[in-house]
């Protein structure tokens, strides 16, 4: 999810609502890979993995009324790719959600800035995230969701931080499992920054905000 919610890359005590205002430090100088402190997943392997998930799904949703929802801003990047290997029809939407900061560690709860256009009721829906760490906020939006009575409703993540996790949630597809770094890069962002980078890296730690 995008750093305006639970799922923030942004250590929890450098911003309450994850990352707005932030200005990291020599972000303003130099080039986006200056935030680079090491590569996690190239560009490569990430579009070999992303072919593939578009195979998984294609086979899934054969002749279904696939939706897939985007969550922002995040997701738009693997979501582009995502579709664009897929064989089937589908359609597209988008929500985006918001913390109410420190409270969500606790609760989960969100506020829904977007919420979506279709309705998803009888629909086959496929969340589409790019990250899961403490699965608080996607738990709600999931419920949220299933609440609207749609036909099927599963979740697909390109990354996933199993150690993070402060509550399960099902995750039908997956792309990768990462080690509890803060990651940038393919949609990833700090402090709304570094989304551009083709390849998911960890944030330079003179980057990281002291905790």
């Amino acid at each position: 999810m995008s750093n305006t919610d639970a799922e923030s890359r942004v250590p929890r005590a450098a911003s309450g609502d994850g990352g707005a205002g932030l200005s990291p430090a020599g972000a303003d100088a130099g080039q986006v890979s200056d935030a680079v402190g090491e590569i996690l997943i190239e560009e490569e392997p990430l579009q070999a993995r992303i072919r593939e998930l578009g195979v998984e799904i294609s086979q899934e949703y054969e002749g279904r009324d696939l939706l897939l929802v985007g969550v922002l801003k995040g997701a738009v990047f693997f979501m582009a790719d995502l579709m664009r290997e897929l064989t089937i029809p589908c359609e597209i939407d988008f929500m985006a959600i918001s913390s109410y900061g420190a409270a969500t560690d606790s609760s989960g709860v969100v506020r829904i800035l977007k919420d979506l256009d279709a309705n998803i009721a009888g629909r086959d829906v496929l969340v589409v995230e790019d990250i899961i760490d403490s699965g608080l906020t996607l738990s709600y939006l999931m419920r949220s969701l299933k609440a609207r009575k749609p036909a099927s409703l599963e979740i697909c993540a390109l990354l996933t931080k199993p150690e993070r996790r402060e509550i399960e949630v099902p995750v039908r597809f997956v792309g990768f499992e990462i080690p509890n770094k803060f990651v940038i890069g393919y949609g990833l962002d700090f402090a709304e920054r570094y989304r551009n980078l083709p390849y998911v890296a960890v944030l330079h730690p003179d980057l990281i905000p002291p905790h």
